[in-house]
């Protein structure tokens, strides 16, 4: 049975799945950065990667006055072997490579709604700090997720009418 976690437990284990989570981001970015196979989507991809890894360091920041430090459990660890998994196929092909950035934006989104969630815990504790980072935070994780939609769009485009990748990354549809 899960054990039950209020008040600063849950603030911690919030923290804990974010910064996991992040993790995993940015691994998944340093690879996809180069397995890629649509050069927009790398170049994006290199772009956020820089963002996420300041972003990393920022939750580990704010997850040590916590307590936090990225402790994987169940929810962090079963994405965190999904986005694995996919990313080491995804220079195979790029169904596989479409697979890796779909993964990638789901946890970009699941990231948007642990900011949410960090931003009114914040208010609510009256943590000034964590708010300001959680804003942040929301903000561009919003702006990348809508850009590796678009992009990951982009290449179903591309798999679909069997045009490489390479060769649709200046188009537009």
């Amino acid at each position: 049975m899960a054990e039950a976690k209020t008040g600063e437990a849950f603030v911690t284990h919030e923290l804990d799945e974010a910064i996991a989570i992040q993790r995993a981001i940015v691994d998944a970015e340093e690879r996809l950065s180069s397995d890629h196979p649509r050069p927009a989507a790398q170049q994006l991809i290199r772009k956020d990667l820089k963002n996420d890894q300041r972003f990393l360091k920022q939750l580990e920041e704010l997850g040590r006055t916590k307590g936090a430090t990225g402790r994987v459990e169940e929810v962090a660890g079963s994405l965190e072997q999904l986005m694995t998994q996919t990313t080491e196929k995804a220079a195979e092909a790029e169904s596989e490579a479409y697979e890796a950035h779909a993964v990638l934006l789901n946890l970009k989104r699941k990231q948007q709604d642990s900011a949410q969630a960090m931003i009114k815990m914040a208010r609510a504790m009256k943590d000034d700090r964590m708010r300001d980072a959680a804003v942040e935070f929301e903000k561009e994780t919003k702006q990348s997720a809508q850009e590796l939609a678009s992009e990951l769009a982009e290449l179903a485009v591309a798999i679909a009418t069997n045009e490489s990748a390479s060769q649709s990354a200046g188009s537009s549809r």
